[in-house]
């Protein structure tokens, strides 16, 4: 009998690396991350009980392996903001990372969509990602994250919106630069 890991592997790698990538957007530390949702699958599949489909407990890990990812970022960035006196600078620190070769082959709309992304909640940005990105149905999406469709259906409106805000923002912004 093939190993939890190949069959996983197998059935459901390029969705689950998909997955992380958007959440993400850095190719080293989605497959990092995508390694421990592997490895907490393999520790944790024992005690998998059938209630939602495999695929659904599968990214319902990779969720909270990313949630976790954010929020050690988060602390990290708070100690160095702490460390040093920003106050007087006025400066923030801000990911400069560029993007993806595939976003980069992609026109400026999706570009800009991806940009603005990064202003949404977590809960916002994943629902966004399962349902646009990954294709999901209210119902998967609802499973993976753990939640009621009325909470997916109102995460994604509100986000959806927020997505919309920004883009309008960064346009303004760019009409500003402009002139």
């Amino acid at each position: 009998m093939r190993s939890v890991y190949e069959r996983f592997y197998d059935q459901y790698h390029t969705d689950l690396y998909r997955f992380v990538f958007y959440m993400v957007k850095d190719r080293e530390q989605a497959e990092d991350l995508v390694q421990d949702v592997y490895i907490r699958v393999i520790n944790s599949y024992s005690r998998f009980n059938g209630e939602s489909s495999e695929k659904t407990w599968l990214f319902s890990i990779a969720r909270h392996v990313t949630i976790d990812y954010f929020r050690k970022q988060k602390r990290k960035k708070k100690r160095l903001m702490d460390f040093f006196d920003w106050s007087n600078h006025g400066e923030q620190l801000q990911d400069e990372r560029p993007l993806p070769d595939e976003i980069i082959e992609q026109g400026e709309t999706i570009r800009e969509v991806y940009r603005c992304m990064e202003q949404l909640t977590v809960d916002q940005k994943s629902v966004i990602v399962l349902r646009y990105i990954q294709s999901m149905s209210i119902q998967e999406t609802a499973d993976i994250l753990g939640w009621s469709a009325s909470k997916v259906k109102t995460t994604q409106h509100r986000g959806m919106k927020a997505l919309q805000r920004q883009m309008e923002k960064q346009r303004e912004e760019e009409k500003h630069h402009e002139q």
